[in-house]
């Protein structure tokens, strides 16, 4: 599942290459594309088109392409497989191809959702005043919004009364943090990912944000982390960031801090990727 730096490495090839267009045409190909918009597909298309494409915004994994002359947005979701790409028009069409977007202009290129798995989506909301897509309003700003209180996650954390894995992947508290990124924060910041929240200090706070954050600029930096040929940028092209992962995906391999084998571990349906020497689990409760 794309987290934070990839969904930002997207939004940030539509800024570059839809923003500000004319949507001239809609096509979708497959309904399961745009089932997050009850109303169907006809109504999809026919309310976007005519339409000015606004500035590429994003919160955690959320993506969405505000319509400019209205209060609605384009919200898009990934999911597993999902893929926007900006494609010349007269390119073959992909496998895959769900949804398609032309653009009333002379640059010749569009714009296609592209999803195997059929798990992502596009779907037209209402904005909030705040310009999120309604639907989205109760998702956590994410590190590296501006916005974001570093106070305020800090008390929030020591109040959850879980782990602090399950407080990473908790949208209503910080959003963008996936599997991976916080299996590679947490592995920086030495801490188990069975630790509890209430006993993490301020300070221990202030440091795993600040991982949280090294970590997602290096990624960003490196265009995402690709596993395989599912996550590309609009552009079709896959990012490296998985050649520097220090824990995700490293099982058996040694701890490039202390040389202890990697160990994975069975969690919520996922695995967790840890050093058992630099990152000792808590002491059972008495």
């Amino acid at each position: 599942m794309p987290e934070l730096p990839e969904v930002e490495v997207v939004r940030r090839g539509l800024q570059r290459w839809v923003s500000g267009r004319t949507i001239a045409e809609v096509t979708v190909l497959h309904p399961r594309a745009v089932r997050r918009h009850t109303a169907g597909a006809g109504d999809f298309a026919a309310r976007l088109k005519g339409h000015s494409v606004g500035i590429a915004r994003r919160r955690g994994k959320y993506l969405w392409l505000p319509l400019a002359d209205t209060d609605s947005s384009i919200l898009g979701h990934l999911g597993m497989s999902g893929q926007l790409l900006v494609q010349p028009e007269d390119a073959g069409d992909e496998r895959h191809l769900r949804i398609r977007i032309s653009f009333d202009d002379s640059l010749g290129t569009e714009l296609r959702f592209v999803d195997q798995r059929t798990f992502g989506g596009l779907s037209l909301h209402d904005n909030t005043p705040d310009g999120l897509p309604d639907v989205i309003a109760h998702i956590a700003r994410d590190p590296l919004d501006p916005a974001f209180c570093d106070h305020d996650f800090a008390t929030a954390l020591r109040q959850k009364r879980t782990t602090v894995k399950r407080a990473l992947l908790d949208q209503t508290l910080i959003s963008g943090v996936g599997n991976i990124y916080a299996d590679e924060a947490l592995w920086r910041a030495r801490l188990h990912y069975e630790r509890p929240t209430a006993g993490l200090t301020r300070a221990r706070s202030a440091e795993l944000l600040g991982h949280i954050r090294d970590v997602m600029h290096a990624a960003l930096a490196a265009g995402g982390t690709s596993f395989d040929s599912l996550y590309v940028n609009v552009n079709g092209e896959s990012g490296y960031f998985d050649r520097s992962l220090d824990a995700y995906g490293r099982e058996d391999e040694p701890c490039r801090r202390c040389g202890t084998p990697i160990r994975r571990r069975p969690w919520m349906n996922r695995s967790s990727y840890f050093c058992p020497r630099c990152q000792r689990p808590p002491r059972p409760s008495p």
